[in-house]
C-alpha cells in the first residue's frame, strides 16, 4: 500500500482518535503534508548526505555535487569520480565511500531500484541495508518518503525524538529504542504519525520541509 492524500487523511483521523497527543498537534498545526520524494538513485544520494547533518548542510552539499558531476547525478559519473573526486567536491571520505558503494551496487545489479516498489517493507529494508552506508534510518526514510509506505519509522531521527519529548511532555529526549517503542502503538500508520510530529516540529521552527 502506498500513501495517497486520501489515505493520509484517513490515517490522521484514525491516529487522532487513538492518541490525544497527536490529536492536539493536528488541532494546533493542521494536517501534515504528504512530503513525497522521487524513487531512485538521486534520492538515495540525498538521504545519505542527510545522515547526521542538518538538512540545510545536506542540501548545500547535494547542490554542489549535482552541479559538478559530469553527466548528471547517475551511478556511472559517481564511479568515475571515485572517492577522491567526490572529496574534491566537498564530501567527507566516509560519505564519498558510501556514494561510491551505492553506485557500484546499482550498476552491477546488486541493488535493483526498479524492483523495490514491488517488494514488501521487510524485503526493501534488507535490499537497501546490504549497501555499505545505508543503515536502518536511511532505508526507512526511503521507504517512508519515496515508496510511501504507511508504517515506516526512521529509528534514531533526532527531530522525531525532540517532537516526541514535546508532545508527551517527557522529562528528556527519548532514546532510539524508547522512541521506537512509543511509535509501536501507531502501527500500521507509523509513517503518518512521523509526519504529524515532523510537521509540528518544523512549524514551531518556521520551517516546512523535513
Amino acid at each position: 500500500m502506498r500513501l495517497t492524500p486520501a489515505t493520509l487523511r484517513d490515517a490522521v483521523c484514525d491516529l487522532c482518535a487513538r492518541d490525544d497527543a497527536l490529536a492536539r498537534l493536528v488541532l494546533q498545526y493542521g494536517e501534515p503534508p504528504l512530503w513525497e520524494r522521487a524513487e531512485g538513485f538521486v534520492t538515495l544520494v540525498r538521504v545519505i548526505l542527510e545522515q547526521q547533518v542538518s538538512l540545510e548542510s545536506a542540501a548545500t552539499l547535494f547542490a554542489r555535487l549535482d552541479a559538478s558531476v559530469p553527466g548528471g547525478m547517475q551511478p556511472e559519473p559517481i564511479l568515475t569520480l571515485g572517492v577522491d573526486g567526490l572529496r574534491a567536491l566537498g564530501q567527507t571520505r566516509q560519505k564519498a565511500a558510501y556514494l561510491v558503494a551505492l553506485a557500484q551496487h546499482v550498476t552491477d545489479g546488486r541493488l535493483d531500484l526498479q524492483a523495490l516498489p514491488t517488494l514488501p517493507d521487510d524485503e526493501v529494508l534488507v535490499a537497501l541495508e546490504r549497501v555499505p552506508g545505508i543503515g536502518p534510518w536511511t532505508a526507512q526514510v526511503y521507504l517512508l518518503f519515496s515508496l510511501g509506505r504507511p508504517d515506516a519509522w526512521p529509528p534514531g531521527d533526532l527531530a522525531l525524538h525532540k517532537a516526541l519529548k514535546a508532545a508527551y511532555e517527557l522529562e528528556r529526549v527519548p532514546s532510539s529504542r524508547e522512541a521506537s517503542a512509543l511509535a509501536a502503538i501507531w502501527s500500521p500508520w507509523r509513517a503518518v504519525a512521523a509526519r504529524i510530529l515532523w510537521h509540528a516540529y518544523l512549524t514551531q521552527r518556521g520551517r516546512s520541509v523535513p
